[in-house]
């Protein structure tokens, strides 16, 4: 979450005289995250979440995201549901972007899981994949190899405003690049998988899962790729170095309620190195690039690549 396209009360109050919400009594930034702009949206009905569409997230891609959202909460899934506007849509436009309103879900996400927590998460995720089996629309990975290549190339075109630092991950990543070629090769199980399951995105409340947020990045894909993003966002400490009971403890949670097949279970090292390029070409490309402009924080690129040491390190000869 973050702002890049700042919203009044009075350009809020008038996009939101399409809905049944009640009127606005006080919207607020939301400075997290790093692809969309968020606002927490009180009305004199509730509280919700108002998002405008920006970046990476194209907007062709939205009837997906927000259609998995809701196939999930309609059967008892812990995810929050997109607003329908009296159109019976939940896609409008405000300042130029397309625009939705989500249910606000209570909840904080954790800085610091315990293995129980860990292993909770794990759970939900596997969760997730079961309970999206039956949803019918689809969509191509959004930031996969393509994507990483392109990233690459206007990261290497944009060298006058890099540092010696970033110079350095660049090259780390063209090898990477080089090395992996397309590892989504194999014919793994898949469906809809969330493709962003970070420690942010995942609420607890009293000690279990509140819900699970932000589906932009929701795409069609293998489960044990999905799987390998949520171990790399969660098994490792601040400086990406792996911490091995988490590691054992999110993927033990996973597989209480999907059981991984021996194949996906081979190839979870490469999807981790996989799963840790994307986010350091991702995170590279917006430090590199950042407006300083922007209500946002750009993410260490470094502590991505790290991970990607430990993946290859441990992937089967």
């Amino acid at each position: 979450m973050a702002v890049f396209t700042p919203v009044s009360l009075a350009q809020a109050s008038g996009f939101l005289s399409a809905y049944d919400i009640g009127e606005v009594v006080e919207l607020t930034a939301i400075a997290e995250g790093v692809e969309n702009t968020n606002y927490r949206l009180d009305t004199t009905s509730g509280r919700f979440v108002l998002t405008l569409f920006e970046g990476r997230t194209d907007e062709a891609s939205l009837p997906f995201c927000l259609g998995l959202t809701a196939h999930l909460a309609g059967r008892g899934f812990a995810c929050p549901t997109p607003i329908e506007n009296r159109a019976g849509g939940w896609l409008g436009r405000l300042n130029g972007r397309a625009a939705a309103v989500i249910e606000w879900k209570t909840g904080a996400w954790l800085r610091s899981p315990s293995a129980a927590d860990q292993a909770a998460a794990g759970a939900v995720l596997a969760r997730l994949h079961l309970t999206a089996a039956d949803f019918e629309l689809g969509r191509d990975n959004p930031v996969g190899p393509a994507m990483w290549r392109r990233l690459a190339d206007r990261c290497a075109g944009g060298a006058a405003r890099a540092s010696v630092e970033d110079g350095g991950l660049l090259d780390r990543v063209e090898a990477a690049l080089a090395r992996l070629g397309d590892p989504f090769t194999d014919d793994l199980p898949g469906g809809a998988i969330h493709a962003d399951y970070f420690p942010d995105n995942i609420l607890f409340e009293n000690g279990t899962v509140s819900a699970v947020i932000d589906f932009y990045f929701g795409c069609t894909g293998a489960f044990a790729y999905d799987l390998a993003i949520a171990l790399s966002a969660w098994g490792f400490d601040a400086e990406g170095r792996a911490i091995p009971e988490a590691l054992a403890a999110f993927q033990r949670g996973y597989e209480m309620v999907r059981p991984l097949t021996a194949a996906e279970r081979e190839a979870l090292p490469r999807l981790g190195e996989a799963a840790a390029l994307r986010f350091t070409v991702t995170r590279l490309h917006d430090r590199i690039f950042h407006d300083p402009a922007n209500l946002v924080t750009p993410k260490d690129p470094a502590v991505f690549l790290r991970r990607m040491d430990h993946w290859r390190a441990v992937e089967p000869a």
